[in-house]
């Protein structure tokens, strides 16, 4: 496995202990699975061009403890390339091109950096699953190389307001973003407003979400917004960073919403250059559409993000099925234009990617206070040995529980398909952000295998019975016990109807 770390990662931060702990552990992985780890050479002429001579010194003994990445890629060669990564307007801009298109063109396997426009210029090439974050890294690595499950936080839970300790260091940069902090927490708290919390080991706030019902117009934002049931994500809060705990809030959010017939959720928040959280919540279709009425305590100007969790027929006739389900997700396309597979699963899988489950068994670290986390994402990775090559981005999942319980529980949409991937390494790279395998499990599974990434949307409130489902051929008909499982095309899916 080859890594290329970007310099950001070597630089220090003490106030960052999580990020300097993160640092040190990712470096112990790297080094226990002798992982060929390297420096591009656009990197040292990055540190060479330092007019901070002790700095640069320093940054210099580090990285010659690093080999230099040999005869890397030129991306001046690939106009293609070029195109989507982003005209250069600078000396940063082409060293973070050079860097990126190793990854691009498989010169390494995976990049860990901090620099967020790099993770942008990732994401417009289709590569974000190659392109980690430092705290990103240490999950993944940690997860698919050590044998056994990690302990993660403890779970989250539903609490009062009026619980939670004002002086929790997670509040701090919230009182000084709004001086009025202290006063709405009190008046909240007597409301009585409810939040999900999960606390870390040390008893601090890991994360927060603070949310209320609005059932009223906004009038204190430019522009205003009609009357409409919505609800308002007041603070939403991740300390804890790696346990993708902000997807969860997203994904429980939606489902809050949707359960309380609400169309809408909405929050407000001081937008910062890379701003994570802003790249979160775009994600699942959160879209800026104004700004508060008033400047900051810093002067600057809070913006208001909304998402809308319904369709209606006339506006989906513009919109293709992926982005029908990023927009609107949990929403999404249910027409001629998609195929709907079954896809069978085995329980042990099922339990770990999908921990909200309803008739799910929890396991003994839970009820400890740890997450699966896996089950925290929206995004996740299934691997099958089917044979089926048809299934497209967009297309319909309809999960099948095997062995056990042997009905359809569970509807995802199809974000991408890997076909006839022979190669561990080559299964990890796709995977790493979504998986629920072991790397030993991935060495022992028979290759080549086909990679399914795909969105989960949500789990049928009747499970199916497979036997007594008519919408599948019958010259399809899947042996429900085979062994591996297969995904099976359904023709006239009329039990599984449109969610919007």
């Amino acid at each position: 496995m080859r890594i290329l770390l970007d310099t950001n990662t070597f630089i220090y931060r003490e106030d960052d202990e999580l990020l300097t702990n993160n640092i040190q552990e990712l470096s112990k992985i790297l080094n226990r699975e002798n992982f060929e780890v390297l420096i591009h050479p656009s990197s040292l002429e990055d540190i060479k061009r330092d007019r901070d001579e002790r700095r640069r010194d320093v940054m210099l003994s580090k990285i010659h403890a690093y080999p230099i990445l040999d005869s890397p890629p030129d991306p001046n060669k690939n106009i293609e390339y070029l195109n989507k990564a982003g005209i250069e307007t600078s000396i940063h801009d082409r060293i973070d091109n050079e860097i990126l298109y190793s990854v691009y063109k498989d010169a390494v396997d995976f990049l860990i950096t901090e620099d967020r426009g790099i993770h942008k210029k990732a994401r417009d090439l289709n590569i974000n699953d190659r392109v980690l974050l430092i705290d990103d890294a240490v999950r993944i690595f940690r997860d698919i190389y050590k044998e056994g499950r990690v302990v993660t936080p403890p779970a989250l839970k539903e609490d009062y307001v009026y619980n939670l300790d004002l002086n929790d260091p997670i509040f701090d940069s919230l009182k000084d973003e709004y001086p009025e902090f202290e006063d709405w927490f009190k008046k909240i708290s007597k409301d009585p407003r409810k939040c999900w919390v999960h606390y870390r080991e040390n008893g601090k706030i890991g994360a927060l979400l603070i949310y209320k019902f609005e059932d009223d117009q906004i009038n204190d934002t430019i522009p205003t917004f009609a009357k409409e049931r919505r609800l308002k994500i007041c603070t939403f809060k991740v300390t804890h960073v790696g346990q993708k705990i902000g997807e969860l809030f997203v994904k429980l959010s939606v489902d809050f919403a949707l359960k309380n017939d609400l169309s809408e959720i909405y929050l407000t928040h001081f937008t910062q250059e890379e701003d994570r959280l802003v790249e979160l919540i775009t994600e699942y279709g959160f879209h800026k559409v104004g700004v508060k009425d008033k400047i900051g305590a810093n002067g600057e100007v809070e913006d208001v993000f909304i998402k809308k969790l319904l369709i209606d027929s006339e506006e989906s006739k513009s919109l293709n099925p992926i982005e029908i389900t990023k927009e609107f997700y949990p929403s999404y396309y249910d027409g001629p234009n998609v195929r709907k597979f079954v896809v069978p699963i085995l329980p042990k899988y099922h339990s770990k990617l999908f921990t909200e489950f309803p008739r799910r068994q929890h396991t003994l670290s839970e009820f400890t206070g740890e997450f699966v986390v896996e089950g925290n994402t929206i995004k996740k990775a299934y691997i099958s040995h089917s044979k089926i090559r048809q299934i497209n981005p967009g297309d319909l999942v309809i999960f099948y529980r095997s062995k056990d319980m042997k009905m359809l529980t569970s509807i995802g949409v199809v974000d991408d398909i890997y076909l006839d991937i022979g190669n561990t390494e080559d299964i990890i790279k796709i995977v790493s952000k979504r998986t629920v395998y072991s790397r030993e499990e991935l060495e022992e599974m028979r290759k080549p295998v086909k990679v399914i990434l795909f969105r989960h949307h949500f789990h049928l409130n009747n499970p199916l019975d497979l036997n007594d489902c008519m919408c599948l051929a019958p010259t399809k008909m899947m042996r429900i016990d085979e062994n591996p499982p297969r995904p099976e095309e359904i023709y006239n899916s009329s039990l599984i109807s449109s969610y919007w």
